[in-house]
């Protein structure tokens, strides 16, 4: 999809897109330079909660089953 630039600097972004990545009217976006481009990333407000769920299935139990195994280590010696 592709929008223009307005006079004052301004970017709309398209309804699909808003829609899509649950933008609204007071949604706080970051502009990130790569190269030649730049990426658009929509913040959320709560971005603690937005990243809650994100991970792997197991993985929390298996990093303290992980830790156990290298305190048993540790009190070894």
């Amino acid at each position: 999809m592709r929008t223009k630039i307005s006079k004052r600097g301004q970017v709309s972004v398209p309804s699909k897109i808003r829609k899509q990545l649950s933008m609204g009217p007071d949604t706080t976006v970051e502009w990130v330079v790569e190269g030649g481009a730049a990426r658009l990333i929509p913040i959320p407000d709560n971005p603690i909660k937005a990243f809650r769920g994100s991970g792997k299935k197991g993985l929390v139990s298996q990093l303290l089953k992980d830790r156990r195994k290298d305190r048993q280590k540790e009190d070894a010696h």
